[in-house]
């Protein structure tokens, strides 16, 4: 266990901040993937044929391509384009994106993914005579999402969200190819410097299952909380 120590005898303090990085990547990540699926929930619930396809475009594309390639794309891609555009205005130097921004915000278009089909299959499961009891009422737009669709949306979607959650903060493990210290990257770090991955590696697989334990417990809370009456 002294490998695990804190201080400059052991790995204790690095693992320890790598697993808030993981952290403040995964909750980062899944923000964005929301605000990527409140707007392609909407398309893909469309009775426009254009506005459809475009929603059915992104979800098939970024969940039929592996997660990694996404990465790369984003990081290597993602500083020639900013590159490109910035010799347009003169500029010609490098420019490296950071890897915290290019790391969440690659998973977090994966996780948008993944949760715009969570929210459609929700809100496609609300009865549709609750919507018609909201016309009768004369209820505006944003009254109807907001005290009809919301609540009931929420209640059939966290249990998915929460399997969106997983994939979320198991993909962080990739973003170590980016050099961005997570669990994956602080072991591989350690185990290279002991000589001892398997302890490592290992302890990392229980961190990650730590982290897990605890969200579900959370998750679970959520789900209770709005399934009262149900």
């Amino acid at each position: 266990m002294d490998l695990l120590a804190f201080g400059d005898t052991g790995w204790g303090d690095e693992l320890f901040y790598a697993t808030l990085m993981t952290i403040a990547v995964s909750i980062t990540a899944m923000i964005i993937g929301f605000s990527f699926a409140a707007i392609f929930t909407p398309l893909k619930l469309s009775k426009l044929k254009s506005l459809n396809l475009i929603g059915n475009i992104y979800t098939t594309v970024i969940r039929g391509v592996p997660e990694l390639l996404v990465i790369y794309l984003f990081f290597f891609g993602g500083s020639g384009a900013i590159m490109f555009v910035a010799s347009i205005f003169g500029y010609n130097d490098y420019i490296e994106i950071n890897a915290f921004i290019t790391g969440s915000f690659a998973i977090g278009i994966i996780s948008g993914a993944y949760s715009t089909e969570v929210f459609r299959g929700a809100i496609q499961s609300i009865d549709k005579g609750q919507f018609e009891a909201a016309k009768i009422l004369g209820l505006s737009k944003f009254a109807q999402f907001y005290k009809i669709i919301l609540p009931q949306m929420l209640r059939l979607a966290i249990p998915n969200l929460s399997n969106v959650w997983q994939i979320t903060l198991k993909d962080t493990s990739l973003i170590s190819v980016t050099g961005l210290v997570e669990i994956m990257r602080q072991s591989y770090i350690a185990a290279g410097s002991t000589r001892d991955p398997l302890f490592f590696y290992s302890f990392a697989a229980i961190l990650y299952l730590l982290l897990t334990f605890v969200s579900m417990k959370l998750i679970n809370k959520l789900e209770t909380r709005y399934s009262r009456g149900y």
